[in-house]
């Protein structure tokens, strides 16, 4: 192959660290890597800048009232839709938008982003509203939006690809493909010039274009170079990798030390800036602390609980929690607020308050929990995507551009003018409130003038300073706080994605369920039995399929892997909570076709997306545990659950399979697979069966039931057996074992551990003694 025209357009030496060099020998796709390391390091110091290139601020904007709306016009996607009316000429993917670059032998421009991304809403400012650049891109490009939430399989495929190039990824995700998918470069975010040390949008586009037209041919076939390596990382026979490799207990110590390498002592959380929660690695930590008794486990999940909650990424005024903090102290949120984030971090605080029984844990489970109910729940049952970051300045009512957190920031005299003086001054000593404003990290100079609350005093401290009790303090603070948030509820909101997707409602479903019961506080589970009830009626199909969206009417794109574990997962949660069968049956007949659609029969494993879905690339699968787990995790996950509640060894077989599977990717680095983790914690055991015999209204049952969700209990199931016989026979169906585990004279509680049974008790005092 030859190089595409490097030393005519660049006279610079060629070198690019940030480049998968390993992967780039190991692959062969030397072209591909040449014009990837041209593009984002040979020209990252053109200076000075080409005196035909306009300056960002020179470069025209679109913001006129006579914009003809694009193809998105007619889209569900809020992603979408925020771009119908961008002058780039986008298309939704699908075959026309392929078809017109096949016809006119153009590249194609991916965008793949969601409604809610900050740097997406910055690019498309910047670049996409932008007619020079819109221009360029509708003459050299076909050009495509793709929402990653509705469409995680492609989000997948093309990140992996721009991730084994650079070293890394985001979103918004920017992929160059061929006009049959196939991808030859690719990045995140680029200013509309030269910016930061890498090259701009239209340096990329203008290079690209002049090499495209001289010779069309070499793109395609380090395209194909890079696909075929991809292919081949990704389908490798995995189950022949892992057959020499047994995993055993001690990868859950591994783990341990893993996280135990990286934890941050002084601030809680792993690693540097920025820092997310995932808080399934924590909800791990909990896991091990059971099994081993480590005390540092136990300390190292309640100082970063601590501290997450005190920090400015969770919302004190209104609950919730951020995306992510941009320092190491959790002060400096990034804002947007997503469903699955509160899902898994409230399901952390919950399991911490059944260990420790502190309040503050249970406090903090229940705010996420009623602000997820008050701003993010459908009317008609199922629960929104996500909450933006950005919003319009409330001190600039002309204000026509977003800003980051300015829903949630504020400006010393106005909490002053809000609460009073002596009211003002308790609320900043507390919430570290500066006349000058107090974020500690602004690179971007957004917040300049501007608090961000978070706790900098506690309250203990707070009340010594101005010599009040405990009592008074909290009582002045919380008045304080809903005064704020009153106000706040007046500004213009930061805007709400409202579609309804199964797997993220999924996860909601599962905390809500379970927070029912630990919490004692129906509202919860109803909430749950809600949403559950929303997707049965509207993704559901007759034969048991899901859908993976609902949004304005429509239930639509095909459900993927982790739709059916995540969703599965909250309904088995939820028959534990409700002791409704018909849950627990769903949740059979969606983990049957589970296997059927997705599981690799040859080396084991689920594949990303369903038999007899739209082709892509390559078929994926996926077990990292990043910000949401993966749907292997849960799916593992979900066949254990399945097995111990019903010792049917067709979930057995598939659950070793599925462990067997990815057992050398697993052992190799243990602590990037969090979830994983606890499904193998659940699956060595000690696991617990336990079985209610007795009438579902007998007072007794339910404080039997209660006692139980009193504590830490990871690696259970939870049966009712109803006293009526023939109320018993759908549970017994399911549960053979259950048959002889009936009430003795009054409601019973039978306690096995790992299918062997203590005695049975009958009151709550005995059961209490068995954990």
């Amino acid at each position: 192959m030859r190089l595409i025209c490097l030393k005519k357009v660049c006279k610079k030496k060629v070198t690019a660290p940030f480049v998968n060099k390993k992967y780039i020998q190991k692959s062969g796709c030397h072209l591909f890597c040449l014009f990837l390391v041209f593009l984002l390091s040979a020209c990252q110091k053109l200076e000075p800048m080409d005196k035909t290139q306009k300056h960002p601020k020179e470069l025209s904007n679109n913001n006129l009232p006579n914009v003809t709306p694009n193809r998105l016009i007619n889209e569900k996607s809020p992603y979408l839709l925020q771009h119908a009316d961008n002058p780039v000429d986008w298309y939704p993917w699908g075959e026309e938008a392929f078809a017109k670059a096949k016809k006119e032998n153009k590249p194609i421009f991916l965008s793949i982003g969601y409604s809610t991304c900050h740097w997406c809403h910055v690019m498309e400012h910047e670049s996409f509203e932008n007619k020079d650049i819109a221009a360029k891109m509708n003459e050299y490009f076909v050009s495509i939006k793709v929402d990653r939430e509705e469409r995680p399989d492609i989000d997948n495929i093309y990140m992996t690809a721009v991730q084994t190039m650079t070293g890394s990824g985001g979103w918004p995700l920017t992929v160059l493909l061929t006009p049959d998918k196939k991808p030859f470069f690719g990045g995140t975010y680029f200013s509309p010039v030269a910016k930061w040390g890498q090259p701009g949008l239209m340096d990329i586009m203008e290079s690209v274009h002049a090499a495209w037209e001289k010779d069309p041919q070499q793109f395609l076939e380090s395209s194909q170079s890079l696909t075929n390596a991809l292919k081949e990382r990704t389908q490798q026979n995995v189950k022949r990798e892992g057959e020499n490799v047994l995993l055993g207990e001690d990868v859950l110590t591994k783990s341990y030390f893993q996280y135990q390498d990286s934890y941050d002592s002084t601030f809680g959380g792993f690693g540097h800036s920025p820092k997310f929660p995932t808080s399934h690695n924590l909800s791990f930590l909990l896991r091990y602390w059971k099994r081993t008794g480590s005390s540092e486990a136990l300390d190292m999940v309640e100082h970063t609980l601590k501290k997450m909650a005190e920090g400015g990424m969770y919302d004190h005024l209104g609950g919730g929690f951020h995306r992510y903090s941009t320092d190491h102290e959790w002060q400096v949120p990034h804002f947007e607020k997503m469903l699955y984030d509160q899902a898994i971090l409230a399901r952390t605080y919950l399991e911490a308050y059944q260990i420790t029984k502190n309040e503050f844990y249970a406090g903090i489970a229940r705010e996420i929990f009623d602000y997820v109910l008050r701003d993010m729940q459908y009317k008609d049952g199922g629960f929104f995507s996500a909450e933006d970051a950005d919003s319009y300045d409330p001190d600039d009512a002309q204000a026509t551009i977003k800003k980051e957190g300015a829903f949630y920031v504020w400006r010393d005299e106005e909490i002053i003018t809000i609460l009073g003086e002596d009211a003002a001054a308790i609320f900043n000593y507390h919430f570290g409130v500066e006349p000058s404003g107090n974020a500690h990290s602004d690179p971007h100079a957004e917040f300049t003038g501007k608090n961000i609350i978070y706790i900098e005093k506690n309250l203990e401290q707070t009340a010594e300073h101005f010599q009040m009790s405990l009592a008074d303090t909290r009582a002045r603070i919380k008045e304080s706080k809903q005064k704020l948030f009153e106000v706040r509820n007046k500004r213009p909101r930061p805007y709400l994605d409202d579609k309804i997707l199964v797997d993220w409602n999924g996860l909601m479903i599962s905390s809500l369920a379970f927070g029912s019961k630990v919490l004692q506080d129906p509202k919860y589970s109803q909430a749950a039995e809600k949403a559950a009830q929303f997707i049965e009626k509207h993704l559901i199909t007759k034969d048991d399929h899901l859908k993976h969206r609902y949004r304005d009417g429509d239930g639509s794109i095909e459900g993927m892997i982790e739709d059916y574990a995540f969703f599965i997962h909250g309904l088995l949660d939820l028959y534990e909570t409700t002791f409704e069968v018909n849950y627990l049956k769903q949740a059979l007949r969606l983990a049957t076709n589970m296997i059927d659609l997705f599981w690799d029969e040859e080396n084991g494993g689920f594949y990303f997306t369903a038999d007899g879905a739209e082709e892509l690339l390559f078929r994926s699968k996926e077990i990292y545990d990043g910000a949401v787990p993966s749907g292997n995790s849960f799916a593992a996950l979900d066949l254990v659950r399945l097995y111990h509640l019903t010792l049917d060894d067709q979930w057995k077989s598939k659950f070793d399979a599925l462990f067997q599977a990815f057992a050398k990717e697993i052992e190799a680095r243990p602590s990037v697979y969090a979830q994983m983790m606890m499904a193998l914690d659940f699956h060595f055991g000690p696991s617990q069966e336990i079985v209610i015999a007795g009438d579902p209204q007998d007072q007794m049952t339910k404080d039997m039931v209660n006692k139980i969700y009193e504590f830490f209990l990871p690696n259970k199931v939870l049966i009712l057996r109803p006293a009526d016989t023939t109320a018993a026979k759908a549970i017994i169906e399911i549960s053979p074992y259950v048959e002889h585990q009936g009430p003795l004279g009054g409601p019973t509680a039978y306690v096995c551990e790992n299918f062997m049974c203590k005695l049975p008790v009958k009151d709550v005092h005995q059961l209490e003694k068995l954990f």
